[in-house]
């Protein structure tokens, strides 16, 4: 399947298989605190930013609907983004990384609908609002890097990832839940960021797909463009933390070119970066996406292919002559001794079941239980019904009794004097080419609909969400609101903020709006520290 542009309108121009990760904003739930976290960031943001950032960043924030007073609407901003080719969706939290990426390639911005801590105003690992429309919305101004935008979205879309990286992907989910829970303890965290390490140590190598994220990672995230002795600010996780945005072009940081050696260069999410890479411009990301293209099986298809799919014994597809496609975990190869098309010496592949038929990204039928047992060699039609024999490049003989053109039983197979433990029954293909094997399935919304697990919210994302809620307290949360009513009415009483101000304890946040309403501070008073 090649995802294209969707036309604007968020959630409901998406497949099915996509929009069941949409979800409702409800930003009428958003706390006042909630609202003053968005304007402290934001105000800080733009008034650091503004001879920092990428020159399309702060034009891109009036041109994406993004203001500094109060949490975004996402239906606004996906109005704004329509004008710009894009579109916009809320989720909840971590999205798999394969929907993510997916949507990027469909020119759709996944949003998440929470706001960060107070806590955390500085960095938090977690996905929230500020980051992804703050961060990565206003950029897309730029007609450059917006299609550069759409270009990454679908190599991670594209790139095969292992079974290993489902793990770094449920730890790195955790962990963020874990520290915007109000109630979690030092132990908990520890405990999530010894499992990410556990995760990240545990990967053999370096997947098609976590290249691609670290490609995403360095750019789209942490990248810096420019003159490499004045860089600008580009990536949406160094334009929506303060702490970041502030040391990302301090002497703390390396800063080198960026090339293609980014993908080779890992990074942690606890902490912020002591290197980052600086791009020439935004047409140099899509030259070096292209050139990141070119070393992925979805683009090389043949024997490196399948050997990438074998290691990652996840779900990926195979595309055959004739827009053939077969989808599934690729489990076994036997190699032949000549090159049966640029690129391919396997002879013969085995794709576990379930496994799914298509042509041009289109299902034929739903899955199959069977596995799948592609022959490559020249076309050889199977009987619809029968017993049959083909003889193909290499000595291999395949023999059995078709039942129905696709499936067989009985299957036997042999090179030359050597039998292949091959499945009995199966759906059985044979296949001049390869030009490409990539992930996921071929056609993932048919995929999702039959073997797709339900979407639900963890019981620990759900509880630490309320956890936070209840953080609140009715009358904490008035306070906020009598400070944003005299602020937006222009109508200030001093004694009141005064009393405000005694009464919110520790609350920091609330002392800072209260201050800005008051006016500077007499010399040699300190303001509270977040």
């Amino acid at each position: 399947m090649g995802p294209g542009p969707t036309a604007a309108g968020g959630a409901g121009a998406l497949p099915s298989h996509l929009r069941r990760f949409a979800v409702s904003q409800r930003w009428d739930d958003y706390t006042p605190r909630d609202h003053a976290v968005w304007r402290h960031v934001l105000r800080r943001l733009v008034a650091h930013l503004a001879d920092r950032a990428h020159p399309s960043y702060l034009a891109g924030l009036a041109a994406t609907g993004i203001g500094t007073e109060r949490v975004p609407r996402i239906e606004e901003m996906d109005e704004r983004l329509s004008r710009l080719g894009w579109s916009a969706i809320c989720v909840r939290g971590f999205v798999p990384p394969a929907v993510f990426t997916e949507l990027q390639a469909r020119r759709v911005l996944a949003i998440a609908a929470d706001v960060r801590s107070h806590e955390h105003v500085e960095y938090t690992p977690a996905p929230d609002i500020v980051h992804e429309s703050a961060g990565h919305a206003p950029i897309l101004a730029d007609p450059a890097y917006a299609a550069y935008l759409q270009k990454v979205g679908e190599l991670g879309f594209r790139a095969i990832a292992s079974a290993e990286d489902t793990a770094v992907y449920e730890a790195i989910r955790h962990l963020s839940v874990v520290k915007e829970d109000p109630e979690a303890s030092r132990q908990e965290v520890k405990a999530a960021e010894q499992r990410l390490a556990e995760a990240t140590g545990a990967r053999r190598t370096a997947s098609e797909s976590a290249r691609a994220s670290r490609l995403y990672w360095w750019t789209a995230e942490y990248g810096l463009v420019g003159a490499p002795d004045r860089p600008r600010i580009y990536g949406a996780g160094l334009l929506s933390s303060i702490g970041e945005s502030v040391h990302c072009l301090s002497d703390a940081v390396e800063r080198v070119p960026l090339s293609l050696a980014c993908v080779e260069q890992d990074y942690d999410i606890t902490s912020m970066q002591p290197r980052l890479f600086v791009a020439r411009d935004f047409a140099e990301l899509s030259e070096l996406a292209d050139r990141m293209a070119a070393t992925l099986s979805w683009r090389r298809g043949g024997d490196h292919g399948l050997s990438t799919a074998l290691a990652a014994r996840t779900v990926n597809h195979l595309s055959l002559d004739g827009g053939r496609e077969v989808s599934g975990v690729v489990y076994e190869v036997h190699q032949g001794r000549s090159e049966r098309a640029p690129g391919l010496t396997a002879a013969l592949a085995v794709v576990g079941g379930p496994c799914l038929l298509s042509r041009a990204g289109r299902a034929l039928s739903g899955p199959w239980a069977l596995p799948a047992v592609v022959a490559f060699g020249p076309p050889a039609p199977l009987p619809r019904e029968g017993r049959f024999q083909l003889e193909l490049p290499d000595g291999l003989v395949l023999t059995g009794r078709s039942r129905g053109g696709r499936e067989v039983a009985e299957l036997r197979g042999r090179m030359g004097s050597r039998e292949l433990d091959l499945p009995p029954r199966a759906l059985l293909l044979v296949s001049a080419t390869l030009p490409s094997v990539a992930g996921g399935a071929a056609d993932p919304e048919t995929w999702d609909a039959h073997l797709g697990p339900q979407l639900r919210e963890g019981e620990a994302e759900a509880r630490a969400r309320a956890r936070k809620a209840a953080a609140l307290s009715p009358a904490l949360a008035e306070r906020y609101r009598e400070v944003r009513r005299m602020r937006e009415g222009g109508s200030v009483d001093r004694d009141r903020l005064q009393e405000i101000a005694a009464e919110a304890g520790g609350e920091w946040l609330l002392a800072e709006e209260i201050e800005e309403l008051l006016g500077p501070r007499p010399a040699g008073v300190q303001a509270a520290a977040p």
